[in-house]
């Protein structure tokens, strides 16, 4: 399954070292104060990143590209990854012509020559650039990462963002190295041989994936990846990937764990985190309703030992007769992944086998009628998601299917393969901006919440519509 959490980037790919330049020119420095642009910063072919005066930092959305400006970035949140772009060349906004320009040698060392550099943020924030660049003639594909726009201002890297999440579930400062291998060892000692504890401490210890640190902290939400199979070919997929091309970013669950197992690591994080969410369906691994032989009974001994936690299911939805059976013994929640809500743009994507989309808008209906809360994992990219024609494909999708909650999660995968994909599916209009849209359909449907994180059970108030009977989360 296409899963959005992230792990942190491995420290030995990504060598990269702050030189941020000393070189000074004041009329440039003039006129970019006056404009209020953020500087450009590029990398050599050493991976060492620095500023470019008299070039402003360019943001990309599809065809649309624009000089980014103090108002349309944030101080790049901490946890922020700076990556450099091989094999492309930046596009930049030179401040003294007013044009942009395709830059791919150093203007002030002539023979260096410079690569565009982007960010990886933080979870809870959803880009609204890509940074610009023209590929050079035989690129390949880039790693599966998203690649925000990124520049420098004040002795600060600024990124191309929208906050749409403040919890700090993910938040590093509070992953202390040395307590996550604490609480490894002490899982260790409690469940000596169950296999998905030791999964897990694979995830956390060599991937650095913060769900399964958390639940080593024993705090928020623990992951569950139960799956070895999947019925859709993702063009993202964490754990596998067809495309020769492109690594994928973490090794898939090679067992089906037993549901005693997945009852013991749930039972374990449900009696000590406060306000605890277990999650089915995670980066790597499957489709968790192709294991739900496995899940239905693991979710009946939770139940059976405890009411507390909230069991919630990450999945693609692809069959409502399996998900009907789940509701029916105690899965509270679901988060379905979409990147489009348009069937032959998902299709394109998600490339599914043995399903439809229709089966997945059945799994949403069904969800809404059982009265669980339903979130949409909705992929999103700046120049795919913000055109006119997918704004009003969201807006129908909510009129007639009334969900709980819009996880706004970065698609990671090359922007422009992913907009060429989508272009040869549907046609696609001019952008509109990414904050333009989030205001958009906040302003329509003020009731349905925002985020990047599965919320637990004790945020859902329930409320009635003229439809159904669904939950909304309390504000916090």
């Amino acid at each position: 399954m296409h899963e959005q959490e992230k792990i942190e980037l491995p420290k030995e790919k990504i060598k990269i070292r702050n030189v941020m330049s000393k070189r000074k020119n004041n009329r440039f420095k003039a006129l970019h104060n006056k404009k209020n642009f953020i500087t450009a910063v590029v990398a050599n072919s050493a991976g060492e990143i620095f500023d470019l005066n008299g070039y402003a930092a360019v943001g990309m959305a599809g065809p649309s590209m624009v000089p980014l400006t103090l108002d349309e970035t944030i101080n790049m949140p901490f946890g922020g990854e700076l990556m450099y772009m091989p094999d492309r060349k930046p596009i930049l906004y030179n401040m003294k012509t007013s044009k942009l320009e395709i830059v791919g040698e150093n203007p002030y060392e002539l023979g260096e020559m410079i690569f565009p550099v982007a960010t990886f943020n933080s979870p809870g924030y959803v880009i609204s650039y890509v940074s610009a660049y023209r590929e050079n003639n035989g690129a390949g594909y880039l790693p599966l990462f998203s690649y925000g726009a990124v520049g420098w201002h004040r002795r600060k890297f600024r990124s191309a963002v929208i906050r749409v999440d403040k919890e700090r579930r993910q938040d590093l400062r509070l992953m202390k190295p040395e307590d996550v291998i604490d609480g490894i060892r002490r899982m260790k000692k409690k469940m000596p041989d169950n296999r998905l504890r030791k999964h897990l401490e694979k995830c956390a210890l060599e991937y650095g994936c913060p769900a399964a640190k958390n639940f080593f902290l024993g705090r928020y939400e623990a992951p569950l990846p139960t799956s070895e199979i999947c019925n859709a070919r993702c063009l993202g997929c964490l754990s596998v990937q067809h495309n020769g091309e492109i690594p994928h970013s973490q090794d898939r669950i090679s067992f089906k764990p037993s549901s005693e197992e997945i009852a013991e690591v749930s039972l374990e994080h449900i009696g000590r985190a406060r306000r605890s969410v277990v999650s089915f369906g995670q980066g790597c691994e499957g489709e968790p309703l192709l294991a739900a032989d496995v899940i239905a009974p693991a979710i009946e001994k939770i139940r059976s030992v405890s009411g507390r936690g909230t069991i919630n299911m990450n999945t693609n939805g692809s069959r409502p007769d399996i998900l009907k059976k789940l509701f029916d013994v105690g899965l509270d929640s679901i988060r379905i992944s979409i990147n489009s809500v348009k069937k032959e743009c998902y299709d394109a994507y998600f490339q599914p086998k043995g399903y439809g989309f229709s089966d997945v808008l059945k799994s949403i209906d069904i969800a809404i009628g059982r009265g669980k809360f339903v979130s949409i994992n909705y992929l999103n990219c700046p120049g795919f998601t913000d055109t006119p024609e997918e704004v009003h494909a969201l807006t129908r999708f909510l009129n007639q299917h009334p969900i709980n909650m819009i996880q706004w999660r970065n698609l990671n995968f090359d922007p422009k393969r992913y907009w060429k994909v989508m272009s040869n599916a549907a046609p696609q209009g001019s952008p509109m901006g990414m904050k333009n849209i989030l205001q958009q359909i906040k302003a329509s449907f003020p009731n349905v919440m925002y985020g990047y994180f599965n919320p637990p059970k004790e945020k859902f108030t329930p409320t009635r519509t003229n439809r159904n009977q669904k939950y909304l989360p309390q504000r916090h």
